[in-house]
């Protein structure tokens, strides 16, 4: 049964700026009674983090390093003072960094083309045993999560921005490929048995498709599985007649709640984010404004405007916070890679609250400041760009940085 959402009223998630009330570290804003301390820093290949307990924190990296003794997992141990205790270690080859999540009492990360498990033994820092193969032959970078009862689901992006026919002329208008190949292979989200080793990417059952590219993906207890993927890039570049500039920036990211069978929309589709509607694509005979009123395609809870890049997502279900961030989901958003500086709102961690029903509320920026000034919002002039959040036992909320590879401990409070 398909779960559609509700959209939002606001046009744009990211509109709220908090203002400064107190100094905090590297100029970071946060909401009055917040405050951020500095974990340490780990270099640029840092990109998704998880905590197994209040004092060891567990990072994947994004990329090889070009020392071999750095690539892989890096676990960390943390002192009282909440900051990096000893020297980082490095452990496996898993590099990919789009996923790691413990279940179970197991560390679960994604490479490139695979799932693997850790099993870690008692207070172990680094696991001495051997990682387990989960799934295999997955065809493209993933996102992980899982559901109460060990389902594991595994999300995939797409091949490409669009659908098209690569061996047509480059100077052609691009016709998408009907049916879309990506529809049977990638661009969605798979289930797996969470607790099985040796599956294979073609065993698992195809259960949500029409995934354009996406790295964020959890599950809220009581209600269900949620993801956040990017939105289409460049129409206005392929097609400067029927997308303007200020149309593809209301070509949105967006927000699920996820259901069998659900449908994103892409490549045939996008969410117009001014519209506050579906659009039929371009290269499927669209012309900026008409109108997809078909109800296979999910809406979205929540959108935001392009190139926000929300790059993971954690449910708060810790008791620290004041009760209305409670069960709420902060996405941290990377903002655009490219090098030039956009007005775009990316450079935030941004906080959407979510009721027990699933119902979703009016987002809001809950820290702001990572690029360092407005003049700074590129991904090649960013002081920094939040890639990842993660709870801790205690209520405190990590977030992670790509730039730099610094983390930061958020709390309330005198906490």
């Amino acid at each position: 049964m398909k779960i559609l959402g509700t959209v939002l009223a606001a046009s744009s998630m990211l509109a709220l700026i908090a203002p400064v009330f107190a100094a905090e570290p590297d100029g970071l804003v946060l909401p009055p009674g917040f405050h951020a301390t500095v974990v340490g820093d780990l270099g640029n290949a840092v990109r998704h983090i998880a905590v197994r307990d209040n004092n060891t924190l567990y990072v994947s990296t994004q990329r090889p390093a070009k020392d071999a003794a750095d690539a892989g997992i890096i676990a960390l141990h943390l002192g009282k003072d909440h900051k990096i205790d000893g020297q980082p270690q490095h452990f496996s080859q898993v590099d990919n960094g789009t996923s790691i999540v413990f279940h179970d009492g197991a560390l679960y990360a994604s490479s490139a083309d695979a799932i693997y498990r850790f099993k870690i033994s008692g207070k172990e820092l680094v696991p001495t045993a051997s990682p387990e193969t989960i799934v295999s032959n997955v065809p493209g970078r993933s996102a992980v999560a899982f559901d109460p009862k060990g389902g594991m689901y595994v999300a995939v992006r797409s091949s490409g921005n669009f659908c098209v026919d690569p061996k047509a002329p480059k100077d052609a208008t691009p016709v998408g490929l009907n049916p879309c190949p990506d529809m049977n292979s990638r661009a969605g989200i798979w289930k797996f048995d969470g607790a099985k080793t040796g599956q294979k990417f073609q065993d698992g059952e195809h259960f949500a498709w029409g995934i354009r590219d996406m790295n964020a993906l959890a599950w809220k207890p009581g209600v269900g599985l949620y993801m956040l993927h990017y939105g289409r890039d460049d129409s206005t570049k392929t097609w400067p007649n029927l997308i303007p500039t200020a149309d593809e920036k209301n070509i949105a990211d967006e927000m699920f709640l996820v259901g069998k069978d659900t449908d994103f929309g892409w490549p045939y589709t996008y969410w117009d984010l001014a519209k506050k509607q579906r659009i039929k694509s371009p290269e499927y005979g669209g012309d900026g404004k008409t109108v997809v009123t078909d109800i296979k395609y999910a809406v979205p809870v929540a959108a935001f405007t392009a190139h926000v890049a929300p790059q993971d997502i954690t449910f708060y279900a810790g008791g620290q916070f004041p009760a209305a961030y409670r069960g709420g989901a902060f996405i941290p958003f990377h903002g655009s890679g490219g090098p030039d500086a956009d007005q775009d709102l990316g450079f935030s961690v941004g906080f959407v609250p979510v009721d027990k029903t699933g119902k979703a509320g009016t987002p809001k920026v809950f820290i702001d400041g990572f690029d360092g000034g407005k003049e700074n919002r590129s991904g090649r002039k960013a002081a920094f760009r939040p890639s990842s959040v993660a709870v801790a036992p205690d209520g405190s909320l990590y977030v992670a940085d790509s730039q730099k590879g610094r983390i930061w401990r958020v709390t309330y409070g005198n906490k």
